[in-house]
């Protein structure tokens, strides 16, 4: 099912200016899409952030197409992408990470990459969303595009995702985001020479949005790319018990219960607020949340801790270079609860809104039907682009060394 926790907009259009089709008819005009600009089917938002990072993104310049039939419906998308999607065959190194409190994250390196990749190759983080883990046809994609470009790179598996250890009465939340604090200072140490970048899904994107925003000026990453985020908790909260989204919201209920109950045992003697028991049968997210997370991180009612775990509130902190790709008519994820107003005033952020996509769907593309999502592409030449402007810094900051080198060396010899 659709791995995540958490759409419509009116396209942004932008044209060249008229220009004549022939000179001796200088009333023959016509419209032509600007190279700089994307096509007029997407939505971009982004100030200093769409100037700085959309001549990167070709892609943009060209219509998006949603895959016939598959693509015409979010519900049919989403659950396609879910279950029909290819997985990419990728042999896994699996590294457990103890944390500070005592618990406990997995973190999935591709087996061979040490001998294959030299230490300061880019590194990418990647962050499942709800209950998903390495085993994810998304993120498995994303993981065989950056590879292919000689990127290192690690999945992040939460705590009891992906079955990864609980070894402590604790789960994660939507703004716990000290576990992905000490994965990123854990790596970055063990690749002292490496830029960091990381990419997020769904409720994973909601974290690393949360994260960004609370590191501000010192995170260490040097790019990310948030996709699905449901952003606004709240919102997403009062769509997901609608309609057909409820089956979505049984399915991840349950996906939940079954990671509780394997370790139970932890959790029996639990008193206070806790209700063990609404836990382990829950029906809804929200009953679970309601008996089990919002306890466990200090909120009054599942209420207070969606309104308190949103990552839209945590954009205009954001002063990493941060990549953010919904879908507008996202059944999960719903386009009103995007921060536009914040994500165009925050210069290091840019949107892009495609008509189509589902939750964690986007079948279109090359790659489509079965293939990789039509957003792997355009995360991917974002993180290069970025990459490629760290190198360069690097290449500056060693020439300059040099230089200052040589002129010390002229003095002493003078």
């Amino acid at each position: 099912m659709a791995r995540a926790s958490l759409g419509s907009a009116a396209p942004l259009i932008s044209f060249l200016p008229i220009r004549s089709l022939n000179p001796a008819a200088a009333t023959a005009t016509v419209a032509m899409p600007d190279e700089r600009h994307p096509h007029p089917s997407l939505e971009v938002v982004g100030g200093g952030g769409r100037d700085s990072f959309l001549p990167a993104l070709k892609i943009l310049n060209r219509p998006y197409e949603p895959y016939p039939v598959i693509g015409w419906n979010r519900h049919v998308e989403t659950i396609f992408a879910a279950f029909f999607r290819s997985l990419p065959n990728v042999r896994f190194r699996r590294e457990c990470l103890r944390t500070k409190d005592n618990g406990s994250v997995a973190l999935d390196w591709v087996s061979g990459d040490d001998f294959r990749l030299p230490p300061d190759s880019p590194l990418l983080i990647l962050l499942p969303g709800l209950t998903g883990g390495s085993g994810d046809t998304y993120v498995r994609h994303m993981l065989a595009r950056a590879r292919k470009n000689r990127w290192r790179v690690v999945v992040f598996n939460s705590r009891g995702c992906g079955d990864s250890p609980v070894t402590t009465p604790q789960f994660y939340s939507a703004s716990f985001i000290e576990d992905l604090r000490e994965v990123v200072a854990h790596v970055g140490t063990r690749y002292p020479n490496a830029n960091l970048y990381a990419v997020g899904w769904s409720l994973g994107a909601n974290i690393l949005v949360q994260y960004l925003g609370q590191e501000s000026h010192n995170c260490p990453l040097s790019g990310a790319a948030s996709l699905c985020n449901p952003f606004n908790l709240v919102v997403a909260d009062e769509d997901f018990r609608k309609g057909f989204n409820i089956v979505y919201d049984k399915a991840l209920a349950n996906s939940l219960c079954k990671i509780f109950k394997k370790h139970s045992l932890l959790f029996e003697d639990m008193g206070g607020e806790y209700n063990i028991e609404l836990a382990a049968n829950a029906k809804s997210v929200k009953e679970f949340d309601e008996g089990l997370t919002r306890v466990s991180f200090g909120f009054k009612s599942a209420d207070d801790y969606y309104s308190n775990s949103s990552s839209a509130d945590s954009i205009k902190h954001v002063c990493t270079p941060l990549l953010c790709i919904q879908a507008a008519n996202d059944p999960i994820a719903p386009s009103r609860g995007i921060p536009r107003k914040d994500i165009q005033e925050n210069p290091n952020c840019l949107l892009i809104v495609t008509p189509k996509g589902g939750h964690l769907g986007w079948v279109a593309g090359a790659d489509s039907p079965r293939g990789a999502p039509w957003t792997d592409p355009v995360v991917m030449d974002f993180l290069e682009h970025l990459e490629r402007g760290r190198e360069r810094e690097r290449s500056i900051a060693k020439s300059g060394s040099a230089k200052q080198n040589e002129e010390g060396l002229h003095h002493i010899e003078v």
